[in-house]
Order: C-alpha cells, then structure tokens, then sequence
C-alpha cells in the first residue's frame, strides 16, 4: 500500500504529456473561470537543507511555502501527480492563492496550457532554470530572486505566496 499524498486537481484541467517543456504540461479541459481554485498541493515539509538531499525530480516537483520551507509533493518511487505538472511562464493565467494553490487569474479558454510564474512562490535558487515559455515577456531565465523585480510585484500583488507578500510589503 502507498503512502500517496493527496492533491486537488481540478476536473477541467488535464496533465499531459509535453517533452519540450519539460516532460508534461498542464490544460484546460473546458472553459474556466476567473478565479476558479485549480488545483491544492499536498506533501512533505522540508528545509532547504533536507530539500537538497531529495531527488532531482523531487525537487524541481516542489513548491516553497515559506522561508526556508518547502513542499515536496511525491516520495522516492511514486510518480509526480498531475498537480506537480504546471509549467512556469513569464505571461500566467494562473496564479497563487495559498502557499499550496493555484487559481485562475483570467478567464482559461478549452486547450489552453494554464502555467503560473514561479516567482510567485519561489525566493530561493534551489530551481533556476532558462525560460523557454516563449511570451513576449520572456525574462530567459527563471531565478530565485525574480520575486523582487518591480513590474513583477505589480503585475502579480495579489498572487505571490504569503511569505513573499510579506516581504514585497517590508521592502516598500
């Protein structure tokens, strides 16, 4: 019997398979809605240190929720879930909610990959990566200090993880 971890996974989206992004992507099986809750992570807690000894997979399916904390969404052995499959894109339509969920920003239209900006959880460099989402706003690469950029702070106020949000409001 597996330990799985449990994930909300809305039933309009769909994980599919996806290798020049990746390996998997996520869409919108049917029209969705502005503000519509998409999808909850579960998993186990860890520090960047206890991060580090975990699987490459592991960690580039991980999500941080807070200082030095992160969501590790799968164990060694099991397969990510279709909730670990949002991709990264620097023009989202997706954004945070929780430190553990992603909603709809804009109205999501039927076949539509639905992608939220990494840096709206992240602040550490633990997954640094070049950006291949290809928008017009492509920054080229994805790193852990993007939280910090001022259009991205205006663009996403009210979609940046708690933790991030408290640290955008100290810094003004």
């Amino acid at each position: 019997m597996t330990n799985r971890t449990q994930h909300y996974f809305s039933d309009k989206l769909e994980a599919r398979s996806y290798p020049d992004k990746g390996g998997h992507a996520v869409y919108a099986k049917e029209a969705i809605a502005k503000g519509e809750l998409l999808a909850m992570w579960g998993g186990d807690i860890v520090n960047g240190k206890q991060l580090q000894a975990k699987s490459e997979g592991q960690r580039t399916h991980s999500i941080q929720v807070w200082d030095d904390l992160f969501q590790v969404s799968y164990r060694d052995g099991e397969e990510p879930a279709p909730a670990d499959y949002f991709n990264h894109s620097c023009t989202p339509n997706a954004g945070l909610c929780s430190p553990i969920s992603l909603e709809a920003m804009c109205d999501i239209g039927a076949g539509e990959e639905v992608c939220f900006d990494y840096s709206m959880s992240d602040s550490a460099d633990y997954d640094e990566f070049e950006c291949a989402c290809g928008t017009p706003l492509c920054r080229g690469w994805v790193r852990g200090d993007d939280w910090t950029r001022p259009e991205l702070q205006q663009r996403y106020k009210d979609y940046f993880s708690p933790y991030l949000k408290r640290r955008i409001k100290g810094n003004r």
